[in-house]
């Protein structure tokens, strides 16, 4: 099968997009293993900085929502009952932004509750991602910056986005003190 150049380039961006969002589940992955509720939501900074639990929670819900909103989906914040299962005080349509230390205080959660949740987005984003094309990629979705937002730019942003706040876990979770 003769392979055009647009189908090639199409499929080296959807591959790309694939294997950074792969990334960030590796990086996700080996945060909570082992860790009780407790660990996970201790601040190294007290009342300045987020914990493991509300980072891994934050990350995994800005993908969500940044996702289904591309996809025009439900988010499955929602759409799979994880805003029940997880039962904290905040809005359903909260993804952390503008948190104050209360509320990052509020974000306590089981790791393996974390995990699957984070592992039901990621199945998500690698289901919406097959079936982009190049066109698709190139299609803008904000026009109040300039330049104009494509699917792909505001991927990428999700992707960087992650990846900070899955390093800032890590370096809490070396932080890490010995919980009794």
């Amino acid at each position: 099968m003769d392979v055009t150049t647009n189908e090639r380039s199409s499929m080296a961006s959807a591959d790309i997009l694939i294997d950074s969002f792969n990334r960030v589940r590796d990086a996700v992955h080996p945060l909570t293993g082992g860790l009780s509720r407790e660990q996970l939501a201790f601040r190294a900074g007290a009342e300045t900085s987020n914990s493991m639990a509300w980072l891994i929670w934050h990350l995994t819900r800005v993908q969500d929502s940044q996702v289904a909103d591309l996809a025009g989906s439900e988010q499955i914040w929602t759409g799979q009952g994880y805003f029940d299962r997880f039962g904290l005080s905040l809005p359903v349509e909260d993804t952390g932004y503008g948190h104050d230390s209360d509320a990052v205080d509020s974000v306590v959660a089981d790791p393996a509750l974390l995990v699957e949740y984070f592992e039901a987005v990621h199945a998500r984003t690698l289901e919406y991602l097959d079936t982009l094309s190049e066109s698709d990629l190139d299609r803008i979705i904000d026009t109040r910056w300039d330049p104009p937002v494509t699917v792909a730019v505001r991927l990428v942003s999700t992707i960087d986005d992650d990846l900070q706040h899955a390093g800032q876990a890590a370096f809490a979770r070396g932080l890490l003190p010995e919980i009794e």
